[in-house]
């Protein structure tokens, strides 16, 4: 008898780089496109697209594109998106301890959450447009001239609702992990923000300063 494809084990995840639940909560609320992740007969398939965060159901809602045979030929079981953060390289240079003694290497600095549970397909118009809406007002807030669904006209939006259908993640457990320099001392900890910032990753920069313990 075949055996059910299976999905990835847990992530390794040291005590001093685990997220606590409101970085949890943060992330998944504004993440930008993140991977979604099914078991096929074939073998695992993949597809980057963004996602609603739904606390109160705890749910990720998004939509794949008709054409995608991903939402057709997945297996029934659990799923994973990969959601991400900011992330950037990391020089030892920028650690003041290196002139020291020397012993620093490289590494990268990351926000992630693998994201399990089990997907539902939707392919109800009126379903997947309340997605869309959910979707375009998330992103288009702030901007000064928001764009909206209603923009358009119907016929048209109505013709791009029928290529798509919806996906729903029910959450069954989250494993994150925030690797930004919690493991470094104080005076690096500082050469890292300012490395990034001169680097012009103040998202990562912004984020190692929202994790520091020192």
């Amino acid at each position: 008898m075949a055996t059910r494809p299976t999905m990835l084990e847990s992530m390794y995840v040291p005590a001093h780089f685990a997220a606590d639940e409101q970085a949890m909560h943060e992330l998944l609320t504004q993440h930008g496109a993140a991977d979604l992740i099914t078991a096929t007969p074939d073998g695992l398939v993949a597809t980057m697209l963004p996602f609603v965060y739904d606390a109160g159901t705890r749910t990720l809602r998004g939509h794949l594109a008709r054409n995608n045979d991903q939402w057709r030929r997945s297996v029934v079981g659990e799923a994973l998106v990969i959601v991400r953060g900011p992330d950037a390289y990391i020089s030892p240079g920028w650690y003041p301890s290196k002139a020291e003694h020397g012993r620093a290497v490289p590494t990268w600095n990351y926000a992630t959450a693998h994201v399990y549970g089990q997907l539902t397909v939707h392919d109800d118009p009126a379903w997947v447009e309340r997605l869309v809406r959910d979707l375009t007002e998330r992103h288009e807030a702030g901007r000064p001239q928001p764009w909206s669904v209603d923009d358009a006209p119907p016929q048209f939006i109505a013709g791009q609702l029928r290529a798509i259908v919806g996906i729903e993640l029910a959450i069954t457990r989250i494993e994150a992990k925030f690797k930004l320099s919690q493991n470094r001392l104080a005076a690096d900890i500082d050469g890292v923000i300012a490395g990034l910032t001169a680097d012009g990753r103040e998202d990562t920069a912004d984020a190692v300063r929202r994790a520091r313990t020192t």
